[in-house]
């Protein structure tokens, strides 16, 4: 938490919240990376503009290097997109955290639309399924994974 005051000597809290695996740089970017199990290799998840970028792309390297047996070490544990799963290589592992991390970004650099992103249950198979709704528009894409690469920016 950061505080600042003013000329008359008043206090304004700015509440940051934390998030674990990523930090920001001194020109404002949020950057993510995590340690490769067993190895002291660390892989590289990205560069972001908002720290929910970041710490999603963390979230889904963390699920995808180890599981899901500590939910609490998760910043978004209901936030998982439905293409995630264990056993990747590295290389997947880091594709897939960009994709996820990059999908965010983007959803929240829509200036002209308010966004808002949840997670929904599906109760039939218990995979979770990410929802999208634009204020403004009818349209909702409940059960549809983003479709979002890394190689769309090379």
């Amino acid at each position: 938490m950061s505080t600042s005051s003013d000329e008359a000597g008043i206090y304004t809290s700015i509440p940051q919240k934390k998030y674990k695996g990523i930090r920001r740089r001194k020109w404002g970017k949020w950057v993510s990376e995590i340690r490769v199990p067993g190895t002291q290799q660390r892989l590289w998840l990205g560069s972001y503009a908002t720290p929910e970028a970041a710490a999603i792309a963390h979230d889904v390297a963390f699920y995808c290097l180890r599981g899901i047996s500590s939910p609490e070490k998760l910043n978004f544990p209901l936030m998982l997109p439905p293409g995630a799963r264990t056993g990747l290589s590295p290389r997947s592992v880091q594709n897939a955290a960009s994709d996820a991390g990059m999908a965010i970004d983007a959803h929240f650099s829509s200036t002209n639309n308010t966004n808002s992103i949840t997670a929904n249950q599906n109760e039939d198979d218990n995979n979770l399924y990410w929802e999208t709704s634009w204020e403004g528009s009818d349209q909702s894409r409940e059960g549809e994974a983003l479709s979002i690469s890394v190689e769309d920016y090379l």
